[in-house]
C-alpha cells in the first residue's frame, strides 16, 4: 500500500509541472493575442483576417475564438426551403466546426468595405458591410452582406458579444449608404 501511495504521489509530482507548463503556454498564447484586441480597429481587423485565407490555408481558430466573450453568439439569417426567414445561432466553436472544412476546400476572404459605428459608454454597435471572395485575386465577390457586430470594452480589451449577419440577395440588395467603399 505504501508503495502504491508513493507511486501515486510521484506521478502527481512528475505530472504537475507538465500541467502547469501547459497552462502557462495557453496563457502566453492568449497574452500574445492581447495587442489584437486593444482597440476597436484592431479587433475588427483581426476578425476579418482570422477568417480569411486561400484554399488549403489553415486559419488560426484559437485567435478567432479569442475575439469572443464567453457565451457570445454568431447568428446568420436566411430564407429556408419553405421561404421562411430563419436565424441560426452558433457558439464560436460551432461556427468553426461548420465552416472550417468549407473554407479549406473553397478559399474564403472576407473584406470589409464600409463601416458605421455607434458607441455609448463601454458598448459599441458596428454595421460592417463585407464582400467575400474565394481568392484575393478574384475580381468580383461571390457574396456580399452586412455584419452587425456588438462589442464591449472591459477597460482592458474589446470583446465581441454577438455577430449577426445576412447576405445580400436579388430581392434584398444592400442599400447604397452601406456600400460606400472605405479603406481598411
Amino acid at each position: 500500500m505504501k508503495k502504491l501511495l508513493f507511486i501515486f504521489g510521484l506521478s502527481i509530482f512528475l505530472i504537475s509541472p507538465a500541467i502547469a507548463q501547459k497552462k502557462k503556454e495557453v496563457v502566453i498564447q492568449k497574452t500574445d493575442y492581447m495587442p489584437l484586441v486593444k482597440s476597436l480597429e484592431t479587433t475588427l481587423g483581426t476578425l476579418y483576417l482570422s477568417l480569411s485565407g486561400d484554399k488549403k490555408e489553415k486559419r488560426d481558430w484559437d485567435l478567432f475564438k479569442f475575439l469572443f466573450k464567453e457565451d457570445a453568439k454568431l447568428i446568420t439569417t436566411g430564407v429556408d426551403y419553405e421561404g421562411k426567414l430563419q436565424a441560426k445561432y452558433m457558439a464560436p466553436a460551432d461556427y468553426v466546426k461548420a465552416s472550417k472544412s468549407w473554407m479549406l476546400k473553397n478559399g474564403f476572404h472576407e473584406k470589409e468595405i464600409h463601416r458605421i459605428v455607434h458607441t455609448f459608454g463601454d458598448i459599441t454597435q458596428v454595421f460592417s458591410t463585407f464582400e467575400a471572395y474565394h481568392s484575393e485575386n478574384d475580381k468580383e465577390p461571390f457574396a456580399k452582406g452586412i455584419n452587425s457586430i456588438q462589442l464591449m470594452f472591459d477597460g482592458n480589451r474589446w470583446w465581441i458579444i454577438n455577430l449577426l449577419w445576412t447576405n445580400e440577395t436579388e430581392t434584398k440588395p444592400i442599400p447604397a449608404e452601406f456600400l460606400q467603399k472605405d479603406e481598411y
